[in-house]
């Protein structure tokens, strides 16, 4: 049986590596001349946007399927995702011959409500606002003895997407590059714990930072006091991606050592980001996917004359969402 609450490593991102090599895609690392001229900075957009699935999630989730056992592999899989990790974990579960079962927001984006079902997925939804989706997938997973993948405290789900971090050293490394800074979207921190190990070993100068919506800072409120800090009920936000209640526990015991603070952004900063990523690269970016990028335009920290890294962590946004944001810029 795996060992998912084990703490992830720098070598075990590079395990990861090896096993995703061939398998996942090597996305690019963009850059806007024009963008850099009007921020007086150096700006690269690391395009997860452009992974299977439209986000960094495969790579965890490849990862951590691809390690079942086979009595594993023939009971099945269960995530809960509001909707990138499910794809993830849905695309994988398919290319690896595993029944995959999905336990979903009903307020998810239709885009990844239809993309999960559609990579043969069985999904399941709730009420976020007034269920808990950790004691309905616990009793899914004990009833029909599947295997449950969280979406960020896993041990191989943050090796996983630490091979994001591996790829963005090689790419400033082989252009002759270092970064100053390096932001990531940040929910459960799956992404950015697993980043920061890569970028630990391989670029220490780099500072690394999680980006948040406001109201769903609890990752930056918790580096500021030292423990995990639960967010207040009764907010909403654009970025459904990482609206979670609280950093992971795996991911926070690493952040707290790696990261160097957090940025925190509104839903109006978003969107212009949002907008920006679209003007300047042509890459289409989903809110949650954008608060990195926003924060660095924003100045939440000083960007003045050094080279930056802005992680798009996803682009799986619904056409009408992004047509209106998109609009807003012309008004």
């Amino acid at each position: 049986m795996l060992e998912f609450d084990k703490t992830p490593s720098y070598q075990s991102v590079r395990d990861a590596a090896t096993q995703l090599r061939g398998i996942a895609i090597r996305t690019p690392l963009l850059e806007s001349m024009a963008l850099n001229d009007r921020l007086g900075a150096r700006l690269l957009l690391k395009c997860e946007t452009l992974q299977h699935t439209g986000s960094f999630k495969f790579r965890g989730a490849y990862n951590t399927l691809s390690r079942f056992s086979p009595a594993q592999k023939s009971a099945g899989v269960i995530a809960y995702s509001s909707g990138n990790h499910a794809q993830g974990v849905a695309l994988s579960a398919k290319l690896l011959g595993i029944p995959a079962t999905i336990l979903m927001p009903e307020d998810s984006p239709a885009i990844k409500l239809n993309n999960t079902r559609g990579y043969g997925a069985k999904v399941i939804t709730y009420d976020r606002y007034h269920q808990s989706r950790e004691e309905i997938g616990e009793k899914i997973a004990k009833d029909g003895n599947l295997t449950l993948v969280k979406p960020y405290d896993n041990y191989f789900v943050i090796s996983g997407q630490g091979t994001t971090g591996i790829e963005i050293a090689e790419q400033l490394k082989e252009r002759d590059i270092r970064a100053d800074i390096c932001a990531a979207p940040t929910g459960g921190g799956g992404l950015i714990a697993g980043t920061s190990l890569a970028l630990r070993e391989l670029s220490p100068r780099t500072k690394i930072y999680a980006a948040e919506p406001a109201f769903f800072d609890d990752t930056s409120k918790s580096l500021a006091t030292g423990e995990r800090v639960e967010n207040q009920d009764g907010h909403q936000s654009i970025c459904d991606a990482i609206v979670t209640p609280t950093p992971g526990k795996i991911t926070f015991g690493i952040n707290r050592r790696t990261l160097s603070g957090g940025l925190v952004v509104t839903d109006n900063e978003t969107r212009a980001a949002v907008r920006t990523a679209f003007h300047y690269f042509k890459c289409v970016i989903e809110p949650g996917g954008a608060v990195a990028l926003a924060a660095l335009l924003e100045g939440k920290v000083d960007i003045r004359g050094k080279t930056v890294v802005a992680i798009a962590s996803g682009g799986n946004v619904d056409p009408s969402l992004y047509s209106e944001i998109l609009q807003e810029g012309d008004q």
